[in-house]
């Protein structure tokens, strides 16, 4: 196994395996149960942290999840 990993090759392949079944549309009329994660924007300074992204890596883990678990899902940021 390489010492390093490389998520090029992989992440890759898992992209194009959602967009290709939808798995990043949300739609109106669905009937599926629905699941909505919309984030403002970031504060007046403009500066982005630590915080912002540890707060948008959760949130896009759960909506993932959620995907996974057959809801209508919207990830707003």
């Amino acid at each position: 196994m390489d010492p390093l990993y490389k998520p090029g090759g992989v992440e890759a392949r898992w992209q194009q395996t959602w967009e290709d079944e939808g798995l990043y549309a949300a739609e109106a009329d669905d009937p599926r149960e629905t699941y909505v994660v919309a984030f403002p924007p970031p504060n007046v300074t403009g500066e982005l942290h630590v915080g912002h992204a540890l707060q948008l890596a959760l949130a896009d883990a759960l909506v993932r999840w959620r995907r996974m678990l057959g809801y209508n899902c919207l990830f707003q940021p």
